[in-house]
């Protein structure tokens, strides 16, 4: 479904991706996993054309992506950080996305009761908690049907009850046959959830398996330990 082919990006003399080939074709939650500048949120970007990537193709369903924009129906996105105008209250923004995609055929009715937003529904989103907006955040992305899902640090700011909810609702998505991208810093999320796991680092994947081949290979008792150990004799090699 997805190609990344000898994927380049560099901002300046700074060389974020350093020829990244990846293909995603069995659909599953696949976690992409790094430090921070590692290049995940590039590569996303790059997929999602909100980054122009310096060299090599992005191909989706076997067509390259540069100057098309039609596939991007076929996909959600979440970004990491949430800007919305903070003068519009969450019914009206769910209204909004409704609009702009052209469907009033949404879940967000399903997705405001498993995140509690029904007293948030009349508040503006200058009044909302960082974790309020995060499941308002969610809510936007989520309620619409699409194969393909984007998912830039989903847990970012919610509670334990909310992370709960969203890793049911995410395992339903995987169990329809959805393809889920996701990044994310929070092992729990990883070891419930991904069929398949994905390392960067300085612009590099240093890994691509499952979280069974990552412990196994790296022998750590705990995914997080076997991430340390990678990435130690990485960096001492």
């Amino acid at each position: 479904m997805i190609r990344f082919e000898n994927i380049q990006k560099s901002f300046g003399k700074l060389e974020v991706l350093k020829g990244i080939d990846l293909e995603i074709s069995q659909a599953g939650l696949i976690a992409i996993l790094g430090p921070n500048g590692s290049g995940k949120t590039t590569l996303i970007k790059s997929l999602l054309g909100m980054v122009l990537h310096s060299g090599g193709d992005i191909l989706v369903n076997g067509k390259p992506i540069q100057g098309e924009f039609d596939y991007r129906r076929e996909l959600l996105y979440l970004p990491q950080i949430a800007n919305f105008p903070e003068n519009m209250k969450v019914k009206e923004l769910i209204a909004l996305l409704q609009d702009l995609r052209g469907t009033r055929q949404t879940r967000e009715r399903e997705l405001i009761k498993l995140f509690h937003l029904e007293s948030h529904l009349n508040k503006k989103v200058s009044t909302l908690s960082g974790g309020t907006l995060q499941k308002v955040n969610l809510t936007l992305c989520l309620m619409f049907e699409a194969p393909l899902i984007i998912l830039d640090e989903p847990s970012n700011g919610l509670d334990p009850v909310s992370l709960y909810n969203l890793k049911s609702f995410l395992k339903k998505e995987v169990e329809k046959g959805k393809f889920i991208i996701m990044t994310t810093h929070i092992m729990s999320l990883v070891e419930e959830l991904s069929q398949r796991t994905i390392f960067m680092l300085e612009g590099d994947i240093i890994f691509d398996g499952t979280n069974s081949q990552l412990k196994e290979n790296y022998g750590g008792g705990s995914l997080e330990d076997s991430i340390a150990q990678m990435v130690g004799e990485i960096q001492n090699a």
